[in-house]
């Protein structure tokens, strides 16, 4: 993941320059591809967790899974889907289709 973790400032114009000068459609797209990045790494993260799932509630062994405890973190330090999102899109890494002005305006 080449993503920078922290939040750094983005150039709208730059955003909007690449949904055909629209910043609110820049935003939608972003946060479209958010969103199925945030479900993928979910669904990859509960299929991980789902082999240490136990019928048994017990202290002890919730504590002693170190091997959970490493893997959840590492998920909790991966980038955000928006940071990601906004770099995928930046960089061209996806496609998306604009709605055209006939169709806006029916």
């Amino acid at each position: 993941m080449a993503t920078n973790p922290s939040i750094i400032t983005r150039n709208v114009a730059e955003l909007a320059i690449k949904a055909g000068g629209n910043t609110y459609e820049a935003v939608a797209i972003i946060s479209k591809r958010a969103r199925q990045i945030a479900l993928k790494s979910k669904e990859e993260l509960n299929n991980k967790l789902s082999d240490f799932a136990s019928s048994v509630d017990n202290l002890e062994e919730i504590f002693e899974n170190r091997e959970q405890i490493e893997i959840s973190k590492f998920y909790e330090r991966l980038p955000k889907p928006t940071s990601l999102a906004i770099d995928e899109f930046l960089e061209d890494k996806f496609t998306f289709t604009l709605p055209s002005q006939d169709e806006s305006a029916e």
